[in-house]
């Protein structure tokens, strides 16, 4: 194929769309069109690419005409509904909605771990994990390689962008109606009465000096949505469906930055020196991990990260082959746009060689 290939961002407006923007803007000269597309009442902005202004775009059937790959970072119902529409019309779709990751004929895609799944997409559909399980995947890939995982349980601490533009300010407004208040936490100070019951949106309590033990929705034996993704999508993407995983997600009052906290059991003998010598060199993983000099994974230090950080490993004390450790990864680079740009640029080089 000699021509370049052209390329759509549905979502184009959202947070996640404007690290896409950047992201496609640094690779320019790799793509031939970008067409930005988002809701009727966005239509008609011109949003930036780089040096490029570029008129938004309503999202209709036609706007696919001519596209061959779009990226969607839509709500899953609206994905649901418009992500035939563009297949159908033979363009590469790379969804970010849930909808359709557990479907048996659209790969769920980590290049870190299954890069080859992308030329067997029978819908013309491919899925891109949760952020939270992209946090994970390319740590948990490059020691699976090395040393077998069986099992793993998590405990997740997830920002308020988790939950979009909305959980973004949200946080912020609860942050400064709190700064304005005196003994935040003692008997006259409580949070909960502060702020009261219109602070509860979007993560059904307040989250400034709060923790939240609820990310999704709730699901059958009081798990959540959020939960089960880590343990279906990491069996997915890493091809092992019997993999034990056991979750706790926790939304936390940080902005960008998704923490987790592993313990994670091998088939084979593992030590922390073999395990720092693999993530060393693992594709997608920064090891940071001196606790002395007090160098070990923070939120606050990966924003913009496009490498998910690891340290704090240490030997299991009680549990044979295995190892604790903490990983964190910007939700919304790795954990969104940027494994939705690696996933086109694979796509894209498979296309051009055609």
């Amino acid at each position: 194929m000699s021509r370049k290939l052209n390329v759509a961002i549905v979502g184009a407006t959202g947070v996640v769309g404007g690290i896409m923007r950047r992201l496609i803007a640094a690779e320019r000269d790799n793509w031939g069109e970008v067409r930005l597309i988002a809701s009727a009442r966005s239509a008609g902005k011109h949003l930036s690419v780089g040096e490029e202004s570029i008129e938004v775009q309503a999202l209709t059937a036609e706007v696919f005409d001519g596209i061959d790959i779009a990226h969607f970072d839509l709500p899953d119902e609206v994905s649901a509904e418009w992500v035939p529409v563009a297949a159908a019309k033979g363009v590469v779709v790379i969804d970010k909605s849930a909808h359709f990751r557990m479907d048996p004929e659209v790969p769920l895609v980590c290049r870190e771990a299954n890069p080859e799944a992308v030329h067997d997409r029978p819908k013309g559909v491919i899925a891109n994990a949760n952020c939270t399980t992209l946090a994970l995947i390319p740590t948990l890939a490059a020691l699976d390689e090395a040393f077998g995982l069986v099992s793993m349980s998590v405990a997740s601490y997830q920002a308020a962008s988790g939950s979009g533009k909305e959980g973004l300010e949200a946080l912020y407004e609860q942050i400064a109606k709190v700064a304005d208040a005196d003994r935040i936490g003692t008997e006259t100070g409580d949070v909960r009465a502060l702020l009261g019951e219109d602070f509860n949106a979007p993560f059904g309590a307040p989250l400034a000096l709060n923790v939240v033990p609820k990310v999704g929705g709730w699901r059958e034996d009081g798990w959540t949505s959020e939960e089960l993704k880590v343990r279906n999508e990491s069996r997915k993407i890493l091809g092992l469906p019997d993999l034990k995983v056991a979750s706790t997600c926790v939304r936390v009052p940080v902005a960008v930055g998704h923490s987790q906290a592993v313990h994670a059991m091998f088939e084979r003998e593992v030590s922390v020196e073999a395990a720092r010598r693999v993530l060393a060199d693992a594709p997608g993983v920064d090891l940071v991990d001196d606790p002395d000099a007090g160098v070990y994974p923070m939120p606050i230090d990966g924003v913009g990260k496009s490498g998910t950080q690891v340290g704090r490993l240490r030997q299991s004390i009680d549990f044979p082959n295995s190892l604790e450790f903490f990983v964190v990864g910007d939700n919304l680079m790795k954990g969104a746009a940027l494994n939705s740009i690696e996933t086109a640029d694979l796509v894209r080089r498979e296309l051009e060689n055609r």
